[in-house]
């Protein structure tokens, strides 16, 4: 228990201090929740204090749930919920007034609703059917002017939910991108320098085939969470006028798709070539690994490129790189290719088996080389 709320303390320390530092996810958490609950106070301001309502509660409901994580996000749940909210209202009332009873009416009308919860053109927000018809029963208000009533207000509470998240400090999702895109980069290099620290073993061994496994399988994952990010991106730039955006993030615009699709191919061909390794490790297959100074100038080759990675992850994040110049590492690839090269001929005098797996090894440290490094940096 103890061991529980102090990692749960630690985490609520590291985020707090993160979001004080600079932007980042968790300061743009802190201005969405402060965004809510500025857009529920609003709400209840103008309901029940300008305009004398007591039934302000369905306002300020409405407008702290509809600050949502984009604009365009906003106005389609507003539109989901709004749906909702007449639903259950209307469908109560006519409940109350067949049945003339409370229980009746819950029997009849909240089977249906909890029902059409389930259609997918409520989206996430068709359970607010069920539970306005609930607080709708509750509060026995069910006549005409009560329906009208309520759903005026959640029309309030809606439109200040709306137009607080679309007017204060709009959330608009690039940095995500940005973040994603380098992180992939990063973690690419790692992988490739994990791998050539393993090949400089003297054994490879079903852990550490599982290991390359594992880290390339994480290199998909992360891929998948940019392309998660990506699309926030868009959906965020919908509906968000220029002069807001500006004013609320000034940072470069996201990197072009393209740049998704280059390290997409780069995750692809790390996949193809942890997969040799694993197959080549594997003592029951006809594969064999290459040895000797082959092995090592083809680890040295990978960690070269791996170098690569990390200089492009610190480029996305805006991190000037002064670790070597683009003379200096076009010619320790073309160096080290011709070296495989000419491994690839002396293996071809020790059988099939090793042949293959360099010469497959050799092309796919080719296809990861042409994808991460610059065309003007290759021989």
């Amino acid at each position: 228990m103890i061991d529980t709320l102090r990692r749960e303390g630690n985490y609520v320390g590291r985020a707090a201090g993160a979001a004080w530092r600079g932007p980042g996810r968790e300061r743009d958490l802190v201005v969405q929740s402060l965004k809510a609950a500025g857009a529920a106070l609003l709400a209840w301001l103008v309901g029940s204090v300008w305009l004398g309502d007591p039934m302000a509660l369905m306002a300020s409901w409405a407008a702290l749930l509809l600050v949502q994580a984009t604009v365009y996000s906003s106005l389609l749940r507003a539109a989901q919920q709004f749906a909702a909210i007449c639903a259950g209202t209307v469908l109560a009332s006519a409940a109350l007034a067949v049945t003339g009873s409370t229980l009746g009416a819950l029997a009849l009308s909240v089977p249906v609703l909890m029902l059409l919860a389930n259609w997918p053109r409520f989206g996430d927000q068709g359970v607010f059917g069920a539970t306005t018809a609930l607080f709708t029963l509750a509060t026995g208000a069910a006549g005409a002017s009560a329906v009208g009533h309520r759903v005026g207000q959640a029309a309030l509470g809606a439109v200040i939910g709306v137009a607080v998240n679309a007017l204060v400090l709009p959330p608009i999702h690039l940095r995500d991108v940005w973040e994603n895109l380098a992180a992939l980069a990063r973690e690419a290099g790692d992988l490739l320098h994990t791998v050539a620290a393993d090949l400089r073993a003297t054994e490879w061994t079903a852990q550490s085939a599982a290991g390359w496994s594992s880290a390339a399988a994480r290199l998909e994952h992360r891929l998948e969470t940019l392309h998660c990010a990506r699309r926030w991106s868009r959906e965020s730039l919908r509906l968000t006028s220029g002069p807001l955006r500006g004013f609320r993030r000034p940072a470069a615009p996201a990197p072009p798709e393209a740049e998704d699709e280059r390290w997409s191919r780069v995750t692809g061909h790390l996949r193809a070539l942890t997969r040799t390794l694993v197959v080549a490790a594997d003592e029951d297959r006809t594969p064999l690994p290459p040895h000797g100074p082959a092995l090592h100038t083809y680890a040295r080759l990978l960690e070269l490129i791996g170098d690569a990675c990390h200089a492009e992850s610190r480029r996305l994040l805006g991190t000037v790189d002064a670790d070597g110049t683009d003379d200096e590492v076009e010619a320790a690839m073309a160096r080290l290719h011709q070296e495989l090269q000419d491994g690839l001929r002396e293996h071809a005098g020790q059988g099939a088996a090793r042949t293959t797996v360099l010469g497959t090894l050799l092309l796919q440290a080719e296809n990861v080389w042409s994808e991460t490094v610059p065309a003007g940096q290759r021989g």
